[in-house]
């Protein structure tokens, strides 16, 4: 338990020091400051929150009829954290209020083929991505993936989804890349609630 514990921790200062940086690049605190600032956000902020995932484009992963799970934030998204197969909480490239849930299909350096044969195959070119929807019923022009908006810019990626709860008794950890369940192992066995995931706003 000790060695989670500091795995977690290590975790913790890793995220709240990168999130304060960027704090600091935005002119939002002073570089006398970032310490102090890392120390607060280790202390009092979690990694991970909860959120309603709706719709068809996840299914079978997830109920079309919702269900809740839990995310694990990335601050600093790059090809170093966000993997191929990872679920991934994203802001839409064309309407940032908007959220959605896919999986990442791709990763910068990968080349890309249509199924179409008058579609040039092309890399994904530096901090860029692929992500899909799980469904495959559902088509392109619906699925609100890359197939709809191209690449996807790796920055647009807000966490990776991890845990998900059904209900009380249908409830276990999200199938991510092998790298990514192992970095959020700790993460989940210190953060995850499975009462608090399970019940309705």
């Amino acid at each position: 338990m000790a060695f989670v514990w500091a795995r977690y921790l290590l975790t913790k200062v890793r995220a709240s020091f990168a999130d304060s940086v960027k704090r600091l690049e935005r002119g939002e605190i002073k570089e006398k400051d970032l310490f102090n600032a890392t120390l607060r956000k280790v202390m009092r902020e979690r990694l991970t929150y909860k959120y309603l995932v709706q719709g068809e484009e996840m299914a079978p992963t997830f109920a079309s009829q919702g269900e809740n799970v839990l995310v694990r934030s990335i601050t600093s998204p790059s090809a170093r954290s966000v993997y191929v197969s990872d679920v991934v909480m994203l802001r839409h490239p064309t309407d940032p209020s908007r959220k959605l849930v896919r999986r990442v299909a791709a990763v910068e350096g990968d080349e890309m083929l249509s199924t179409d044969d008058k579609d040039e195959p092309f890399q994904l070119e530096r901090g860029q991505c692929w992500v899909l929807c799980d469904n495959p019923s559902v088509g392109a022009k619906e699925a609100q993936d890359s197939r709809t908006f191209g690449p996807l810019p790796v920055s647009n990626i807000e966490g990776r989804v991890i845990y998900f709860s059904r209900s009380s008794v249908d409830h276990g950890p999200v199938l991510n890349s092998d790298e990514a369940m192992e970095e959020d192992s700790a993460v989940l066995a210190m953060e995850l609630d499975v009462d608090e995931l399970t019940r309705q706003p």
